[in-house]
């Protein structure tokens, strides 16, 4: 599975961003879908995930519930992060990752096999 992220920018606090990531190379809908982030000099860290079937509840990091939304489509082989109420802490590289995690490890980067390049998010205060 090959990932591509897009979407990243510099947007100021209370601002909003769409991150998207593009799959191809096998079959999408087998895959649970996540975004990770990381921060200069931080480990990276659990942002979102999404479990394999279209409807799947989404799961989100405690920092982001309210603000981020996650979504996939199937049909276009796609998966979206809905980012609002930026706030300058949400500032990193975001990594979209594809994997088969199951509910103990879906937080976990090491349940993800694929990962996409990332898109650097910037929120300026």
């Amino acid at each position: 599975v090959q990932l591509q992220a897009s979407g990243g920018g510099l947007v100021q606090a209370g601002g909003s961003l769409r991150l998207s990531c593009a799959a191809s190379g096998d079959t999408f809908s087998s895959y649970g879908l996540g975004w990770f982030r990381q921060a200069l000099g931080k480990e990276r860290e659990f942002v979102a995930s999404i479990r394999m079937r279209s409807g799947g509840i989404p799961y989100y990091a405690d920092s982001v519930k309210g603000r981020f939304t996650l979504s996939r489509d199937n049909a276009k082989n796609t998966v979206y992060l809905q980012m609002n109420s930026l706030k300058a802490e949400d500032t990193a590289v975001y990594y979209c990752a594809a994997g088969r995690p199951i509910t103990s490890t879906i937080m976990k980067s090491s349940a993800y096999y694929y990962w996409g390049q990332g898109t650097q998010v910037t929120v300026s205060s």
